[in-house]
């Protein structure tokens, strides 16, 4: 077996969280609120074998019908992953709307990013956080 240099793995990682984790069950309830209508759940942590990253931190944004989250610069790089519903999303100035199964990453101290729940439903943003050695 071959070593896996730091893209492969981030490709890998993106992977699992696009296909593997599409099947966990979303947690909607629980957790602590950050703000009116907006609920994180912590779901686990590990150390990582990734040398640029010390630990990997698994949590849910449970995002109800019509809240947000503020805009926030990014305190580390991190994979999201939408299990349930859709969220609008700005990143920066890019304005996209995230729906079941879509995946995108954010980076540490150069993305800012800000959701709002405009749909009807739920809306769970599943995050791995890639904490820093």
């Amino acid at each position: 077996m071959s070593d896996i240099d730091r893209r492969s793995a981030f490709a890998l990682g993106l992977m699992t969280v696009a296909f593997g984790a599409s099947t966990a069950a979303a947690q909607t309830s629980g957790g602590r609120e950050i703000a009116p209508g907006v609920r994180v759940v912590d779901l686990g942590e590990r150390e990582s074998i990734l040398p640029a990253y010390k630990k990997l931190k698994m949590r849910d944004v449970v995002i109800q019908p019509g809240s947000a989250t503020p805009d926030n610069v990014m305190m580390n790089d991190m994979l999201c992953h939408m299990t349930e519903g859709e969220l609008a999303v700005r990143q920066n100035d890019n304005r996209f709307v995230a729906k079941k199964g879509d995946v995108w990453a954010c980076a540490k101290g150069i993305t800012t990013e800000g959701t709002k729940n405009q749909g009807t439903t739920v809306a769970v943003m599943r995050i791995i956080d890639l904490l820093p050695a």
